[in-house]
């Protein structure tokens, strides 16, 4: 069994070929699948009925289970083999979005994607795991680039290609294009080494886990259920079982012996920094998303191919800008592009505030998306470079999961939060979404922003930030050195 490889595979070769075509093919599946059902909701909605905490439950159960067990995904991978876990992802996902393309109600569905982020939360951190572990070091910043940019653009087109279908064919066929797609990833990674952490050992972090789940799952249904149900019997007790689970995870990952989440790792001000900017820009940018496809149909009467079309410069802007920006980070450091990209973004956001019924395209929609993708670009490869450059690549799997759980989390939240700040909590679906949706976006921008400035605050400016090195890291080790890089370690 293969580990990480001292040199590593040059970005030109066409082992690393197979690798980044099996990365952008898997987690791009994931990732479409997070934005291709978004422009779906209204047709899901009139099939299998229910109001707008309906809707939010088929996107957040996929969030739900993907953002509670990415860190399990991730650290899975790191102790079993990358490859195997990641094919093991793709497999369940496969046969869910099978599920959920055949589920004859909203319960049905609601079931099947929570398989599904099942299968998203053991593929997608193996993804970019396998890119830091394998390709070499002088072009990492430019593959992470090309991943970035290749799986921003599977979530930027999820809205085109699901409106289209929804058009074309049925709301169901948005499950079943995963299928091909999978396939295609599976036949790549025959080609791809598998590698591992050598210096992990033993069980893996289960009670951490489910600390983790029980917190988000608890706290999730209470959010999206208490402003129509009320305080229940049912909604009560899921928000002290969310609650308790939330206060005990950190209790839990500070005493077992190989955390799910070592907390050692938020010591490096980068990693802790560049995640804090993760979880506002997502925050924003999923109850952003939500909302606009919504917005779009059921206020400004587009079809749902309408409705994906009207994005799709955020697509163009992500597969010409990603890689050419994570070149640049590469050379002058992440700080710069992750100061302005959130801030672009929140201009964008703001903009939208215009997308109101009797506004045209051009000068209601465009102008804040073209805006939104200008800043988007600019953001996602240097933020995930900045998080993989700030720990070793022994822990490569950890720290991509540690970010894509976060991310997925604030798109979690946002989805359940923003429509009751915005005051559109009982919606019916179908129903306009009034003077909540400007108020949202107002939301979505200022949390947008305030990214930038935590990344102006926290990140190195340096090019090339020498990683945090963590080799004691899963054996319960609390060496107070480990992070301290002015004293040595004592022998």
């Amino acid at each position: 069994m293969a580990t990480e490889r001292p040199g590593g595979t040059p970005l030109r070769s066409r082992a690393a070929t197979w690798l980044l075509t099996a990365a952008i093919l898997g987690s791009g599946v994931a990732f479409l699948d997070g934005s291709v059902v978004n422009v779906a909701l209204p047709a899901i909605g009139r099939d299998v009925g229910g109001d707008l905490s309906v809707l939010q439950w088929v996107l957040d159960a996929y969030l739900l289970t993907l953002s509670a067990l990415l860190l399990l995904g991730g650290a899975l991978g790191d102790r079993y083999g990358r490859r195997r876990v990641f094919t093991l992802g793709l497999i369940v996902f496969t046969a869910a979005s099978l599920g959920c393309g055949l589920a004859p109600t909203a319960e049905a569905l609601i079931v099947a994607r929570l398989v599904q982020g099942v299968g998203g939360a053991l593929l997608v951190p193996g993804s970019l795991a396998l890119i830091n572990s394998t390709i070499r070091h002088d072009d990492r910043g430019q593959a992470i680039g090309r991943w970035a940019g290749m799986t921003g653009v599977a979530t930027a087109i999820g809205p085109f290609l699901g409106g289209w279908l929804v058009d074309a064919v049925s709301w169901r066929w948005v499950f079943f294009i995963n299928l091909p797609i999978a396939l295609a990833a599976l036949l790549a990674l025959r080609r791809v080494t598998e590698t591992r952490n050598p210096d992990l050992g033993g069980a893996p972090d289960l009670l951490g886990a489910a600390a983790i789940t029980a917190g988000l799952a608890g706290s999730v249904y209470a959010l999206i259920e208490l402003p129509s149900s009320g305080w229940t019997a049912i909604t009560t007790m899921a928000l002290v079982v969310g609650l308790g689970g939330l206060v005990a995870f950190p209790v839990v990952e500070s005493r077992v012996r190989a955390p799910l989440l070592p907390l050692v790792l938020f010591r490096s001000a980068q990693f802790t920094g560049a995640n804090l900017t993760t979880l506002t820009v997502y925050s924003a940018l999923g109850g952003a998303l939500f909302l606009l496809t919504l917005q779009l149909q059921q206020s400004l009467g587009y079809s749902a191919l309408e409705a994906g079309v009207a994005t799709l410069p955020i697509t163009a802007m992500m597969l010409l800008l990603s890689g050419r920006i994570g070149a640049l980070a590469q050379r002058i450091g992440a700080r710069a592009p992750m100061t302005v990209g959130p801030i672009v973004c929140g201009a964008g956001l703001a903009l939208l505030t215009r997308a109101v019924p009797g506004s045209t395209y051009l000068g209601g929609v465009l102008p804040g998306v073209v805006v939104f993708g200008l800043g988007l670009s600019i953001t996602v490869a240097p933020l995930t470079a900045a998080v993989l450059g700030a720990v070793d690549e022994h822990h490569a799997g950890v720290a991509s999961g540690v970010n894509n759980a976060l991310s997925r989390m604030a798109g979690l939240i946002a989805i359940a939060v923003l429509p009751l700040l915005a005051g559109l909590s009982g919606t019916e679906a179908g129903a306009a979404l009034g003077a909540g949706f400007a108020r949202a976006m107002l939301i979505s921008a200022g949390v947008c922003a305030a990214g930038g400035v935590l990344a102006f605050l926290t990140v190195r400016e340096s090019a090339r930030a020498e990683p945090t090195a963590l080799p004691a890291l899963n054996h319960g080790c609390g060496d107070p050195h480990l992070l301290d890089r002015r004293r040595p370690r004592p022998t």
